[in-house]
């Protein structure tokens, strides 16, 4: 058992989802800190946990402020997905407040859920040697964390104090006591244990670790003395199997499991004196024809999570052989015409080597899902497949062609790429998901060609399509961003020209100004080649940086809007990621931009199908 947290503190960690009111009280608190408390001290740094999931750190500073000046507050959360992993640190200036903080605020109710709060301790050496740690069985459903704090307390300085709980919230029937000194561990043991807590007799002892657990549970199984017997036949009673098995060794009891008619269930046990009986008795009876013809099972009788546990490991190894044996010739393809079969999906495949196997997925009606496999023979054959088949016409429709992965590889793919893209908004200011000023399924900005930004903003195409609000209020007769202005066509030219500004009022020099930015003006627009025009690898070099994508995304979008006008927005700027040399060679090769929007398809839906279940998700909770 592991009462503290997995990470550690920072020395200075970054207050976040905090308003702008709750940040100047922190600075306020920093500034007016004496000399060389400006940075808080490790040991008045708090652990808070058993948190609910939506506990932000703006609710914390409400809660915890009250007790004195914060330095910093921390809501750990998920590299990838930034979701707040059930704990936080508080950071406070010195150690009274912290104190003070442990005693009157431990077990407040947070969102519903009792908080556990105790000092952070950074050395892990520290958290798992394990001494002071006292482990409670048999306790009551009504005990909770408190309870057992207040029952124990009395012996000496409680670090941390937790009931083990299951999915829905309830107590499992133990828990642990973690104790400064071990002194104060053996006067708990010396005193609870065997005593009556709620009318039920606890069990109190040190903690042993999991991996010295499971070794002394191995030496118990290996001298088992209780054994099971099945396939019995309906005829033998306990006098029956008695008779049988006491003929290798002393037993203490033999037992037929019957129903409430008192009929056999065809199993029993038989539990002998001996571990050298038993196992004698196992050797010689297992898998032994009976007179009436059935196979007898018998073995070391077990409990029924281990049985489970068991068959759970011998699934998944079973699985993990199937796998293996079909790693790089089992095909995943996808984009299938509904009216396709197993028999025409073979067929296709089939000139590209042997074929073991070829299913279309279909649902309970037995219509297509639009996807299926093939499994080929040799990896060489798959791989030949792959290469030919991928992006070929199969009906009205361009398939999908690729190896098949486990649901666990796709996954762990799929974090890691946006780990990756998390990691390059962070190097380019981009807020990343979760994050304050993220919005999931804001819509994609594309700035329409002539369009003007506010002075200071650029046009930003994340990969995922999906940018934070702009700070800026649309103007009136503006486009929101994240969608094309009504009628707007990349390729038209009857568009209105821009209105001149005022001659500036201010003499010769200002009309020596003006003259001068409106004989700029006219070879800034000639430097951009007309949106209808071929796009060159030439008139793109020559053109700004800044101005390369959005020349690039005013021809795309209208490619990309004649497939996809719901999406073409986001897929735009998924696509404008890419370099722009492949970018360019989209525009000419139409296949190939075919290809690349049903890739960007594909991840969308997977956003918005996993952006639907967090929202079932908050709403169930």
């Amino acid at each position: 058992m592991s009462t503290s947290p997995v990470v550690a503190p920072a020395e200075a960690a970054p207050v976040q989802q905090l308003s702008a009111e709750q940040q100047q009280q922190i600075a306020q608190a920093q500034a007016s800190a004496p000399a060389g408390t400006v940075v808080p001290s490790p040991s008045a740094s708090l652990y808070i946990g058993e948190l609910d999931p939506s506990v932000t750190e703006a609710m914390l500073f409400e809660m915890f402020n009250m007790i004195g000046p914060v330095a910093s507050i921390r809501v750990c959360r998920d590299a990838v997905t930034r979701r707040s992993l059930g704990y936080a640190y508080v950071n406070f200036h010195n150690i009274v407040d912290g104190e003070r903080a442990l005693e009157s605020l431990n077990y407040t109710l947070i969102k519903g859920k009792p908080c556990r709060i105790m000092w952070s301790q950074r050395d892990p050496s520290l958290r798992k040697t394990g001494s002071g740690n006292v482990f409670i069985k048999n306790l009551d459903q009504t005990i909770d964390n408190k309870a057992l704090h207040d029952t124990f307390s009395a012996f000496g300085n409680i670090l941390s104090c937790k009931i083990a709980l299951d999915e829905n919230g309830n107590s499992k029937g133990y828990g642990f006591v973690h104790y400064e000194t071990e002194e104060a561990a053996e006067n708990a043991i010396k005193h609870v244990n065997g005593m009556l807590l709620n009318d039920k007799k606890v069990y109190v002892g040190h903690h042993v670790p999991k991996k010295e657990r499971q070794a002394k549970i191995e030496q118990y199984r290996a001298k088992f003395t209780n054994v099971y017997i099945k396939n019995l036949d309906e005829n033998v009673k306990d006098d029956k199997l008695r008779e049988i098995f006491e003929q290798y060794g002393p037993i203490t009891s033999a037992v037929v499991q019957v129903d409430d008619e008192g009929k056999s269930k065809g199993f029993g046990f038989v539990n002998y004196e001996n571990h050298e009986d038993a196992q004698k008795a196992v050797d010689a009876l297992n898998e032994t024809e009976q007179a009436d013809g059935k196979i007898l099972y018998v073995a070391r009788a077990q409990k029924k999570t281990e049985r489970e546990e068991e068959l759970r490991k011998q699934y998944e190894q079973a699985k993990l052989e199937k796998l293996a044996k079909y790693q790089g010739v089992n095909l995943y393809v996808k984009n299938l015409d509904d009216d396709l079969d197993d028999e025409k999906l073979r067929q296709e495949f089939s000139v590209y080597g042997v074929i073991t196997s070829a299913k279309v997925m279909t649902d309970d009606k037995g219509h297509s899902k639009g996807f299926g496999f093939v499994c080929f023979s040799s990896p060489d054959e798959a791989t030949k497949a792959v290469t030919e088949m991928n992006g070929r016409m199969i009906g009205s429709k361009p398939i999908y062609v690729a190896l098949a992965q486990r649901k666990e590889v796709r996954r762990s793919q799929l974090e890691a790429q946006m780990a990756q893209r998390n990691q390059m908004r962070m190097q380019q200011g981009i807020p990343m998901p979760g994050a304050p000023g993220y919005m999931p399924g804001a819509p994609m900005f594309y700035a329409p060609p002539g369009g003007f930004l506010p002075q200071g903003q650029r046009p930003v195409f994340p990969p995922n399509g999906m940018m934070p609000r702009p700070r800026w209020a649309p103007q009136q007769g503006q486009p929101l961003p994240g969608f094309p202005p009504q009628g707007f066509a990349p390729n038209n030219n009857n568009m209105r020209p821009p209105r001149q500004p005022r001659a500036p009022r201010g003499g010769a020099a200002g009309q020596r100004k003006y003259a001068n930015q409106a004989r700029q003006q006219p070879a800034q627009e000639t430097a951009e080649p007309a949106a209808d025009a071929p796009l060159t690898a030439a008139a793109l070099a020559a053109a700004p940086p800044e101005a390369q994508k959005q020349m690039l995304g005013e021809r795309l979008y209208p490619l990309i809007n004649a497939q996809q006008p719901e999406f073409a927005g986001k897929i735009t700027g998924m696509l404008l990621e890419m370099d722009n040399g492949e970018l360019l060679n989209l525009l000419e090769d139409h296949k190939a931009l075919e290809t690349k929007i049903a890739e960007a398809m594909d991840v969308l839906q997977a956003h918005l199908s996993e952006a639907a279940k967090e929202e079932e998700k908050e709403e169930s909770a």
